[in-house]
């Protein structure tokens, strides 16, 4: 069977590879010069990192450079990894220890040979140490390093792992009833079971960018599934009996109540996953066999995005910005669950967020930490309400404020009272259309005068998965898709649309990532003229004519004429619309 990515010439027989010097060979082939590596031999030096690492950081030479020159030099085949579609059967043949210490994937098996992917072929330890491990002759192929690292990440999931522990987990609970008491004890070793199954469930879940993990009792077994780029995927399936220990654990991670199973419950906590802090939101409720656990996972690493990297069209991000820099007025951004609301806004306020400008917030939860904001968390147990909090707030002369969610009548006439009085507030609503937030407004009691004059604008938004740039490839639009496309707006088909085949970078999705799709309504004379006024109907016609041809729908219909989403993301979020 031919390998995928293949460029050089046969393989050669499985044997040992000789001993070679990677700058002697990148000389030779012209590929970098010689003071270039004089240059990177000095700084190799230096850090103690690998020549191939230096010049590549020293922009000497691409990765994929380097490994086309070893397969030439070695008569050894190059393998594009990122192209190569996996077999768990033959990759798990190498222990991820052994694999990632010698920088190799097994790909192939072969009878009595072994394909396998080495950064470094002619490390001649890690290819007797391979073909001990193995058991087998081992057949090198040359790839690149950073796609071995990448697809180790992918192939080494913790499936099995974590379906283990859990088995090793129900065999300590044995088959009489829990007792809390006692399992509450023995869960501060560190060896025990459930603890190693939650590590393994937060690393595999940061590892494959899941934003949250949802721990679901079933009929006749527990269920664990993660969220990537806002759609489940099912992780592993064990025994119901773990999941009271499982929910426990968590619980006193939280601080929440643990003998509290009878209503749902609320916390946070901060893990380290590979040294990295992430924050946990968890939230518990009971269902007919357990306790239902979903927890949202923020990584501190990630850091908050700006306004440009958004994926905003030039043109809202330009009004939003002269906007976000008013002295006064509100900006409500809004949208379904999940939809990036926090993102922008926390964009916004990374925008305007100066030593010159005094900024609070006003949240529940406070999703992400920023330096130099006051930020109140909510708390309607100690009488700690939006309302309550936003009067106090009005009297600590805050220049900018966020309120997290506009609930009630109260809150809302509350912010739109500051927007009047000089101060930039933003804030979200739960609507599907940017038209209909200034109704919505009006639905809830906001006298009309304060909608017209303190609304400076509404963003909606909504969330498109991206091909995967890895498996990427030109699709042509089914006979439905061409005429969504003629009537919804108006395009002739005769774009660059693309489709993911579905390959290790993306979980066999075809996606991977996610970028906003926006429309703004701006609030003109015009629109301000028709809010005055009582004719709903009148004020949301005159939006739409605004906004013709500015939509949301219109945002992600251009991102798949450009080969960046799917026709089926636009459809989808089309069908939100309505």
């Amino acid at each position: 069977m031919a390998t995928p990515g293949s460029t050089a010439g046969p393989v050669r027989a499985a044997g040992r590879p000789q001993r070679l010097r990677l700058g002697d060979i990148l000389v030779a082939q012209k590929v970098v010069s010689q003071e270039q590596l004089k240059l990177a031999l000095d700084e190799q030096k230096r850090s103690g990192r690998r020549l191939g690492r230096v010049l590549v950081e020293m922009g000497f030479v691409a990765e994929e450079e380097i490994a086309r020159a070893l397969s030439r030099q070695l008569n050894l085949a190059f393998v594009d990894l990122k192209q190569h579609h996996f077999n768990p059967g033959v990759v798990l043949k190498l222990p991820e220890v052994a694999a990632r210490r010698f920088r190799a994937v097994a790909l192939e098996e072969r009878g009595a040979k072994m394909l396998v992917g080495m950064a470094d072929p002619t490390d001649l330890f890690a290819f007797d140490e391979l073909t001990r491990i193995l058991k087998k002759d081992v057949e090198p192929v040359v790839v690149t390093e950073s796609e071995v690292t990448h697809a180790l990440d992918r192939v080494y999931r913790r499936t099995e792992e974590i379906s283990g522990l859990a088995k090793e987990l129900q065999q300590d609970l044995g088959e009489s009833p829990v007792d809390f008491g006692a399992l509450d004890a023995a869960l501060g070793a560190e060896d025990a079971p459930v603890v190693k199954l939650l590590q393994s469930l937060f690393q595999d879940a940061t590892q494959v960018g899941a934003s949250d993990i949802h721990i679901e009792p079933q009929e006749d077994r527990l269920r664990i599934r993660f969220r990537i780029d806002g759609h489940l995927q099912a992780q592993a399936e064990t025994d119901l009996r773990v999941a009271g220990a499982v929910a426990l654990r968590l619980k006193l991670m939280a601080g929440l109540d643990i003998s509290e199973k009878r209503h749902p419950q609320d916390g946070r906590f901060n893990v380290l996953v590979r040294s990295h802090p992430v924050d946990v939101r968890i939230s518990t409720m009971p269902t007919n066999y357990g306790e239902s656990v979903v927890m949202r996972l923020l990584s501190r690493q990630s850091g908050l995005l700006g306004l440009e990297s958004l994926g905003m069209p030039a043109p809202v991000m330009g009004r939003f910005r002269e906007i976000l820099h008013r002295v006064s007025g509100m900006v409500v951004v809004t949208g379904p669950t999940g939809s990036g609301k926090t993102t922008t806004l926390y964009a916004a306020l990374n925008e305007v967020n100066t030593p010159a400008l005094k900024v609070i917030t006003v949240e529940d939860p406070i999703e992400y930490r920023m330096a130099g904001l006051n930020q109140v968390q909510v708390n309607d147990k100690i009488d700690l309400t939006f309302a309550s909090v936003l009067r106090s707030a009005l009297r600590q002369d805050p220049d900018v404020m966020l309120i997290g969610e506009m609930r009630d009548t109260e809150t809302a006439q509350i912010g739109m009272r500051a927007a009047i009085t000089g101060h930039m507030v933003l804030s979200t609503l739960h609507v599907l259309q940017a038209a209909s937030a200034p109704v919505r407004l009006l639905d809830m009691g906001v006298p009309r005068y304060m909608v017209a004059t303190s609304l400076q604008a509404v963003i909606a938004q909504r969330l498109v998965r991206l091909i995967c740039k890895s498996c990427g490839a030109d699709y042509s639009p089914t006979p439905q898709e061409l005429r969504f496309i003629e009537a919804g707006w108006g395009g002739s088909g005769k774009g660059g649309y693309r489709k993911g085949k579905g390959c290790t970078h993306c979980n066999g999705s075809g996606y991977r990532g996610r970028s906003g799709v926006y429309e703004m309504l701006e609030m003109t004379p015009r629109l301000v003229e028709a809010a005055a006024k009582e004719d709903v109907g009148a004020f949301v016609r005159i939006a739409k004519e605004e906004m013709a041809g500015h939509t949301f729908v219109h945002h992600a219909a251009e991102l798949a004429a450009n080969g960046r989403t799917t026709l089926h993301e636009v459809m989808r979020i089309s069908h939100s619309e309505e």
